[in-house]
């Protein structure tokens, strides 16, 4: 997905008090997102990333936890927090997201996702 800034990144989100897990946090900001509200989890995956940045002058930390999903829906509703998106093979997602750490839980993914013939 496109973000306002121009990157390229993964659906993700924030935990809010009405999410039981962080797969309901997942699957809530999937639905947010893109309008796909109908996934599937594939278990046995789940992956983790942490970065900081700068807001409000502040350094802050953040723990981004990664999940794969199936879905049959191929239609996406973009929210207002995005201008773009693409369906992508595995090849061509390393090519287009922008952080490193992202590229690497991608990276994690395809070997999973191949080591359980699911690509």
């Amino acid at each position: 997905m496109q973000y306002p800034q121009g990157h390229w990144d993964l659906p993700k989100g924030h935990i809010e008090a009405n999410d039981s897990d962080n797969h309901a946090t997942a699957a809530r900001e999937l639905a947010e997102e893109t309008g796909i509200s109908e996934i599937e989890f594939i278990e046995g995956f789940e992956s983790s990333t942490n970065y900081s940045f700068k807001y409000k002058g502040k350094r802050t930390k953040k723990q981004v936890y990664w999940y794969l999903a199936t879905t049959e829906k191929i239609t996406v509703k973009l929210s207002k927090e995005h201008r773009d998106y693409m369906w992508l093979n595995w090849e061509l997602a390393l090519d287009m997201v922008t952080h490193t750490e992202t590229k690497g839980v991608i990276k994690e993914a395809m070997i999973f996702a191949n080591s359980h013939g699911l690509s």
